[in-house]
């Protein structure tokens, strides 16, 4: 099992976000994240990549544990992390950026070729890949996020709120960018509110709530938006 969080609490000094959550990845998955604002998705996410501690728990990856290991020393093991909202150099060019991305041992050697498929998922990169990354829309910022943890050569790609506060347009094609992605069979975790992608990509779910698992789907089971609604809302809106 690629992945395995057992039991694991963590949060920010006396704040507790996680309460023994537990959730697993396997070789090839795709598992979403869903859940309200504020429940602990990111705050998993960053669990697992080393910057913050667990208080209690243990977090495994390809077998070996990672819960005490540092954020590089995770990276270079191959689970890699796109973080939310813009956390790019500003003034560093697309292609200073993305180059940055494969600073980890395993990766740089193959930098070169990682580039190549990055541009190739995103074309409009690779016309301004000598543009400062303060100048790009928010869309194209995420692009070179992703773009950053793909040319770390993750064998596990996890993704926070990817589609986040763009627009339509823009969201349909980092949504396809995502499902060409899954379909190389790299495994990956995504966070994303909008449930319609996580179905599309994603095999299984977790809802998360208040720090817990509250409902894991099983491969092949559909979530209906009713079910969604109510999990949101308490109750549908009429």
């Amino acid at each position: 099992m690629p992945l395995n969080v057992d039991r694991v609490s963590a949060g920010y000094g006396k704040v507790v976000v996680l309460h023994d959550i537990s959730i697993v990845v396997g070789q090839g998955e795709r598992v979403g994240l869903f859940g309200p604002n504020g429940h602990g998705k990111t705050t998993l996410l960053r669990a697992i990549s080393g910057l913050i501690r667990p208080s209690s728990g243990s977090i495994t990856f390809d077998g070996a544990p990672i819960t005490t290991l540092s954020p590089r020393e995770i990276v270079d093991r191959g689970l890699v992390q796109s973080p939310q909202g813009n956390t790019l150099f500003p003034r560093m060019t697309v292609l200073e950026n993305l180059t940055l991305g494969a600073y980890a041992g395993h990766a740089w050697s193959q930098r070169r070729e990682s580039l190549e498929r990055v541009f190739a998922l995103f074309p409009k990169l690779a016309q301004r890949q000598g543009q400062l990354a303060r100048t790009l829309s928010g869309g194209e910022r995420q692009m070179v996020s992703i773009g950053m943890a793909l040319m770390g050569k993750p064998s596990l790609l996890m993704l926070d709120e990817p589609t986040l506060g763009l627009a339509p347009k823009i969201k349909d094609e980092l949504a396809e960018a995502i499902s060409a992605i899954a379909a190389t069979g790299v495994t990956m975790l995504i966070v994303d509110q909008d449930i319609e992608l996580l179905l599309g990509v994603c095999q299984r779910l977790y809802y998360i709530e208040n720090g817990r698992v509250s409902l894991e789907t099983r491969e092949g089971e559909r979530i209906d938006r009713q079910q969604i609604l109510e999990m949101y809302f308490g109750t549908a809106p009429r």
